[in-house]
């Protein structure tokens, strides 16, 4: 029996050697392909290099960088569809249990009654934010009464409590396209790198506002936010409310998520949005304020509103206009703001008139007559 289990496995190593020797060949004849194409490629654009510079050849080049770019846009969103999906369906440990929320510890009591959470715009990649939006949120923090908590740090355009980065299935790839995006020399590549960013994101936000899939990818930025919280101490029966401060494409998310929010965390939820574009598709039945911050010369924001026509006045059945028919619209109009830049609603020239607005809403709303949560 020994001498046959020898010879079994034996067998089995043999075999199993000619195979990597045969994978082997096969890699080296796909080298030798490979260099073979680079280098008659590289004889080709050497040859034809001048003729590149003719008119026509300079329309196809523009023709074929646009087709890439459809590409890419089409892959980041079959990608942003379907890891949404795929942490639905639990592949990526599940979605969390929202009973077992505000669970521990049910009995303590802090210092805060408000919460206000920040949701940033479809330049965020990470957790962390840019100088100027960090700065803008220190002069808020230091605006706000002292019974309010800000929460910031909350990548709104991922699924799981990480940025792009840290993604558990393509977290090498956004990492590369990052390294890429800062360090590489050729400025082109630069701009593809950051334009498959932004398409990522930008998508997300697409998907908020759909009527299909938009409440899934809410319901799991709803359940991202409560578990923050959870996690630095918010608690239902001492709390009065959260705010989601949502810039640029984070007011869509702030209001698709806002009244999903309410029913996890059991106190009232109001939005404001900073140069806000968003759909108004979102279920807002059961929340009471919702302010904008607006700048006068903001192309942006007012292009979002021809963009999605459910926010026109001759759609009177879509979700906002029901909206706005039983409740009443904040806007806070600052001259001369724009929607980024140097005129944004970060820059020194403005940072202070949108804190100053956000404080008038907080001050405001306090006084909105108390809300009945759906559960």
């Amino acid at each position: 029996m020994n001498a046959s289990s020898s010879s079994e496995t034996s067998a089995a190593v043999q075999h199993h050697r000619r195979r990597l020797r045969k994978v082997r060949r096969w890699l080296v004849v796909v080298l030798v392909c490979v260099v073979m194409l680079g280098l008659l490629g590289l004889t080709a654009v050497r040859r034809d290099a001048a003729s590149l510079l003719q008119p026509e050849s300079l329309l196809e080049l523009l023709i074929w960088f646009g087709s890439v770019l459809v590409v890419l846009v089409a892959l980041a969103g079959v990608y942003s569809v379907m890891v949404d999906f795929v942490f639905w369906e639990g592949w990526m440990n599940g979605l969390p249990d929202p009973s077992r929320l505000f669970t521990a510890d049910e009995e303590a009591s802090g210092r805060h009654q408000h919460y206000v959470v920040y949701l940033d715009g479809i330049h965020q990649s990470e957790e962390s934010h840019p100088p100027r939006v960090s700065d803008f949120l220190g002069c808020l923090e230091e605006s706000i009464a002292e019974d309010t908590m800000l929460v910031k740090g909350i990548e709104a355009y991922t699924i799981t409590n990480a940025g792009l980065r840290s993604t558990t299935f393509a977290g090498w790839l956004w990492q590369r396209l990052f390294a890429l995006q800062e360090h590489h020399p050729n400025g082109l590549v630069r701009f593809i790198c950051a334009f498959c960013v932004q398409a990522n994101n930008v998508i997300k936000v697409g998907i908020s506002s759909d009527r299909r899939y938009g409440p899934v990818m809410n319901y799991e930025l709803a359940l991202k936010i409560a578990r923050r919280l959870d996690a630095i101490g918010f608690r239902p029966h001492q709390a009065s409310r959260i705010i989601l401060v949502g810039y640029s494409g984070g007011g869509e998310m702030a209001i698709g998520t806002a009244e999903i929010l309410q029913q996890l965390c059991r106190v009232r939820v109001q939005v404001i949005t900073i140069c806000g574009v968003f759909s108004g598709n979102g279920e807002l039945e059961s929340v009471n304020d919702v302010a904008m911050v607006v700048g006068s010369q903001d192309p942006v924001a007012a292009f979002g509103r021809i963009a999605y026509p459910g926010r026109l006045s001759f759609l009177p059945l879509s979700n906002w206009n029901c909206w706005q028919r039983h409740h009443s619209l904040q806007r806070y109009m600052i001259e001369g703001m724009s929607h980024n830049g140097s005129s944004g609603p970060f820059s020194t020239a403005f940072r202070g008139a949108v804190v100053e607005a956000i404080c008038r809403e907080l001050e405001r709303s306090l006084l909105s007559p108390p809300q009945r949560i759906p559960h």
